[in-house]
This record gives structure tokens, C-alpha cells and sequence, in this order.
């Protein structure tokens, strides 16, 4: 269990009534064969790599409030790298929640490096709609452009830290990104595709 009260969306009891060919199960449990990576994930090592992530991160997040309450309030810079730590902690945790409780999509049981470059993409991509104004945050209300900065110059290494990877855990990200795009690419075909049929079909009824 996540946090004493977040349940695994797919728990060995659900695991044994699901009757998905995709997930198999050996000496080591049931595992899976990854969508992005085609390796074998377990299901426990996986639940078990978030929970140990969550707690660090939690840890964190904990130790950064007590830093921000015994920094002075004139000092700005010092506030907005811890509020910039802040940001990552909560999206990790927040990423974590939402994998760890999922219980419709096999895709979401990946490996460690992969999720570590899901949560990578997920704080860049927040950051430039911190950049442009296009969401409010508590944590940088005062102090958007040093939170913005530190933001750049520690994301990858506080994530690095914070799942306990090497650095080449994200040199091949591009892997992932380049997958999904091909998969969002196909699956617009289709659509245009079940569009231009559905729009035949019709006319042809019309003219019956």
C-alpha cells in the first residue's frame, strides 16, 4: 500500500482473475512485457520501485518546508530553489499516485528508467506552462523567474537523486518520446480513416 492508503491498481488477487494474455508469471510473479521497452517488468518490482520513491520524495518534500520556514523571507533566491524543489517532489508524488492506483491500463507497468523519463517530460513540460503564465502555483507566487530558473538548472539531477539512477538512466528518453509519437500518429490515421468510412456510409444511405 501507497502512503497507508493508496491501493495497487493491480494487485496479485486482481492479477489471477484478469484474463489478459500479455501478463504472464514465472518463479519471479507476474510480469509483464513493457509497451515501450519490450522488457520483462514484474508487477511487485514495480509497485515496490514506487513506493521506495514515494517515500524518498515525501522525505523531501518534508525537510524543504522546514527549510523554508527557517529562511528568512527576504531571502529570495534561497526560497525560490527550495520552491522549485518543492515542484518536483509534488510531481513525482503526484505521478506516482496516479501509476501506483491505475487499474485499466497495462501500459502504465514500465521500468524504472522509463518512468523516471515519463516524470522527466512531465516537469518540463509544466515548467513552460510555468514560463508563460498558463498555471498558478503556491510555490512561486513571489518569486516566478528564480523558481523558473533553478527549476532548468537542478530538474535532472533532484530526479536523478530522488529515484536513485545513474546518469544514463535519461540519455535515451528520446526512445520513449519517439514511440508515443508514432502510436499517436497511427492511431490519427485510424481516426481519419473510421471518419472517411462513417461519412461514406452515410451519404450512401442518404442517396438510398
Amino acid at each position: 500500500m501507497l502512503e497507508n492508503r493508496y491501493h495497487r491498481g493491480f494487485d496479485n488477487d486482481r492479477l489471477v482473475s484478469i484474463s489478459e494474455p500479455r501478463v504472464r508469471k514465472d518463479e519471479g510473479g507476474y510480469y509483464i512485457m513493457s509497451l515501450s521497452e519490450n522488457s520483462k517488468v514484474y508487477f511487485e518490482d514495480f509497485y515496490r520501485f514506487l513506493e521506495a520513491a514515494t517515500e524518498v520524495a515525501i522525505g523531501v518534500r518534508d525537510s524543504l518546508k522546514e527549510k523554508i520556514a527557517e529562511t528568512p523571507t527576504d531571502n529570495s533566491e534561497t526560497h525560490a530553489y527550495y520552491r522549485a524543489k518543492l515542484i518536483i517532489c509534488d510531481i513525482v508524488i503526484k505521478t506516482v499516485r496516479r501509476f501506483y492506483t491505475d487499474s485499466s491500463n497495462f501500459g502504465i507497468i514500465m521500468t524504472p528508467w522509463c518512468f523516471g523519463t515519463v516524470v522527466l517530460e512531465k516537469i518540463e513540460v509544466y515548467r513552460d506552462r510555468l514560463s508563460r503564465g498558463d498555471v498558478t502555483d503556491p510555490n512561486i507566487e513571489e518569486y516566478p523567474y528564480y523558481v523558473v530558473r533553478y527549476l532548468d538548472e537542478i530538474y535532472k539531477s533532484e530526479l536523478l537523486m530522488l529515484f536513485d539512477f545513474p546518469e544514463k538512466a535519461f540519455q535515451m528518453r528520446w526512445q520513449y518520446s519517439e514511440l508515443l509519437r508514432r502510436y499517436s500518429k497511427v492511431l490519427g490515421d485510424i481516426t481519419t480513416r473510421l471518419s472517411s468510412v462513417l461519412k461514406t456510409v452515410k451519404n450512401l444511405g442518404a442517396q438510398t
